[in-house]
């Protein structure tokens, strides 16, 4: 199923692409989409079999806006360095572990939301990612096939940064990582039935029409069910959590000088196989 939310920011409602890629309203079914639903099998069944059955009501798509595909998300937990191609451009070890930091769910807006660019930022940087959804709670999962069973879906995140504040201003990564608008995510939650092999899957990202980046999962370091496995040894993974598993080489950072940052104006496109596609324009805070 391709599930999403739509309608204005704070007030969307849930939505579906039935197997026509017709916009159905979920409303009078489930009252959203989130971790309570994703952890639900009897509410999702109910709403696979309505779609067959073409019993939900249709939706006009024109001029409705996108929100992001799961509501009430709990943490939003990232991967860095997860791609050979951008350790390499970073001139960084291939890492033995997992690097592991957090965004503030209140950085995800929809996935043609306007980016803000922050106030005093030069380095402004794009990174197309794949995100999981959670759809079980999970904590100290002993096998990968334990991580399958604990993914609701996936879906694009794109992983803004501001390397200054990240890499020049001291401490961690934080201040580079959760500045308002920097976690577009969207349009749609894939439930992981329909993507059998999350580690064969094209990535790419466009700067005002020029491909920036073109990448794919099968060169992530560590696999989308060892991310899971491994995460759920150091916390809690709980339905309608987001992780972002990492960015293929090809960001702004690992440019030749002068290194071609993002600024107000800018249109930023991204896409990943059988999840959709982002759009958003750069505007200042």
């Amino acid at each position: 199923m391709k599930l999403l939310r739509v309608g204005p920011a704070g007030a969307e409602r849930p939505a579906a692409l039935d197997p026509d890629g017709i916009l159905r309203d979920l409303s009078g079914l489930v009252p959203d989409i989130d971790g309570t639903l994703l952890a639900d099998d009897s509410a999702l069944s109910r709403i696979r079999s309505a779609l067959a059955g073409d019993q939900l009501p249709v939706l006009d798509a024109a001029g409705l806006r996108t929100g992001p595909p799961v509501g009430r998300i709990g943490k939003v937990v990232c991967i860095g360095l997860n791609y050979r191609d951008h350790a390499q451009e970073a001139g960084a070890a291939i890492p033995e572990e997992p690097l592991v930091f957090m965004k503030a769910p209140d950085t995800v807006v929809g996935p043609q939301d306007t980016v803000l660019v922050p106030r005093g930022s030069v380095k402004m940087d794009w990174e197309v990612e794949l995100a999981i959804v959670i759809g079980q709670t999970a904590r100290y999962l002993e096998s990968h096939e334990q991580a399958r069973a604990a993914i609701a879906g996936y879906t694009i995140t794109h992983d803004v940064s501001e390397r200054e504040f990240m890499l020049e201003r001291g401490g961690q990564w934080d201040k580079g990582k959760n500045c308002e608008t920097f976690n577009p995510l969207g349009p749609w939650l894939v439930t992981a039935d329909e993507i059998p092999d999350p580690q064969a899957l094209g990535l790419r990202l466009w700067v005002n029409g020029e491909l920036k980046q073109d990448g794919s999962t099968a060169e992530q370091i560590f696999p989308v069910v060892e991310v899971v496995r491994y995460l759920s040894q150091f916390m809690v993974l709980r339905p309608g959590d987001i992780i972002n598993t990492g960015t293929p080489a090809g960001v702004a950072n690992g440019q030749p000088y002068p290194k071609p940052f993002l600024r107000a104006g800018d249109v930023v496109d991204l896409e990943i196989d059988g999840l959709g596609r982002q759009r958003q324009q750069l505007k200042p805070a």
